[in-house]
């Protein structure tokens, strides 16, 4: 058994760790193997949905290989361990980028299919299930399954944003989408409050594909904050950025993310971001994923973690919902440096258990303060639930099981197409198995 950690740090429990490298005999070792299992990729979720304490983890990094690249259609057809960072870079000087990615590109395609994740562009692209062509999927009893949104539809809306738990994705079939290059002309608009917030989010979603907002959640519920939006560009030759990572190199002994810190560093990012607002022509690599060059990041936040907290609420209710949770933050004392407040599209996600939904949603990290930061949790939970909003499970790590009921009401057809060899934390909090 091994110590093993989500990227949130607030465990580090006993697992039965296996690497899957051979997808040939993938079949036989699931139905013959240590149950129960979950397929386990980069560990970039917060929580516990890509944990199994005290049982198997099938580490799926090693199935990393392409398979098939029609680079006149865009079609990609790969194993699902491979990251989203080695398609962008096989791709992008192929005239084609994915459509959708997370935050982070250090994430394999497996873990993206089974959280369904979303960017800033979910008002034209939708989330990353939109854009699967079909998959192949093998359960703990050896059956083997190829779905897709044309092809055993069900288990293709059951296993996208299904959190791993129908089994274990093995390969996908990914539409590209054509690309000039590898810039965008992007805009930094200050803004003062969350009217101007939703003013300007109204107005972006026709000119812009990509729209986002970092919002300083210690002001109180005012919600100052710094809008970014982007379109595809091709500006010519210009030079390719030079990477420049930095480490975390260890765990400090406390948290350097404090109400001191926090406040200094907000008013620092705010002031210094507002001074080059305007437009300019980017890179997609740091403005997708901003904190990719700053490794091991998550370390920062001490030995005892981190939550991470994200929300959508339906829009009719959204400015009120968010001024409420931002007022409870700030008479918490607590808050986040790490705080993105977008709106989400009018398009229903594909997968039955789907994060994304019309709505705004809000992100925020919150240093691990024991029995204070669960109050503050709870508070903000009477808040979503109050809204009838919903809860990120690839983000979760304590969500109650009466918020994800109300919050995903396709669960009980969901359920239908469980694997009962396959278990996580998440699901044994939330599901009970």
């Amino acid at each position: 058994m091994k110590p093993v950690s989500s990227w949130g740090r607030l465990s580090a429990e006993p697992h039965r760790v296996v690497e899957l490298h051979d997808p040939f005999i993938v079949k036989d070792f699931l139905s013959h193997g240590p149950l129960p299992g979950l397929a386990y990729g980069m560990g970039r979720s917060y929580g516990d949905v890509c944990l199994n304490p005290g049982g198997t983890l099938w580490v799926t990094t090693r199935l990393n290989h392409f398979m098939a690249f029609d680079d006149r259609a865009g079609r990609l057809v790969c194993e699902a361990g491979v990251l989203l960072r080695d398609i962008q870079r096989l791709a992008v000087p192929r005239g084609w980028m994915l459509p959708v990615t997370p935050g982070t590109q250090l994430v394999t395609v497996g873990g993206a299919i089974a959280n369904d994740v979303h960017t800033k562009n979910h008002h034209v692209m939708g989330s990353f299930g939109d854009h699967v062509r079909n998959l192949t999927l093998i359960r703990t009893d050896g059956e083997v399954i190829r779905c897709g949104p044309n092809e055993r539809s069900d288990w293709f809306a059951a296993t996208v944003g299904g959190l791993g738990l129908t089994g274990v994705i093995i390969q996908a079939e990914i539409q590209l989408r054509r690309v000039a290059g590898p810039w965008l002309e992007t805009e930094i608009v200050p803004y003062g409050n969350l009217d101007e917030f939703f003013r300007l989010a109204d107005d972006s979603e026709a000119d812009w594909e990509h729209t986002v907002s970092w919002i300083d959640c210690i002001s109180g519920g005012g919600g100052r904050g710094l809008f970014l939006r982007g379109n595809p560009t091709s500006p010519g030759n210009l030079p390719e950025p030079k990477g420049c990572n930095v480490t975390v190199p260890f765990v400090p002994p406390f948290s350097l993310v404090n109400r001191l810190s926090l406040r200094l560093f907000n008013m620092a990012y705010y002031h210094a971001k507002k001074r080059r607002a305007g437009r300019a022509v980017r890179h997609y690599e740091p403005f997708f994923y901003p904190l990719d060059n700053v490794l091991e990041w998550n370390r920062m936040y001490g030995p005892k973690g981190f939550f991470q907290y994200q929300c959508v609420v339906p829009r009719k209710v959204g400015k009120i919902a968010i001024q409420t949770i931002l007022k409870e933050i700030s008479r918490s004392g607590d808050g986040s440096f790490l705080a993105v407040l977008k709106t989400l599209g009018n398009r229903q996600s594909i997968g039955m258990l789907s994060f994304p939904q019309p709505g705004v949603t809000l992100a925020l990290d919150f240093p691990n303060k024991g029995t204070h930061t669960y109050k503050l949790l709870e508070r903000l939970d009477a808040i979503v639930y109050e809204a009838k909003g919903r809860l990120y499970p690839a983000k979760d790590s304590r969500m109650p099981k009466q918020l994800f009921e109300l919050g995903y009401p396709r669960l009980k057809e969901f359920l239908k197409y469980r694997d009962p060899g396959i278990s996580s934390g998440f699901s044994r909090r939330v599901m009970g198995g």
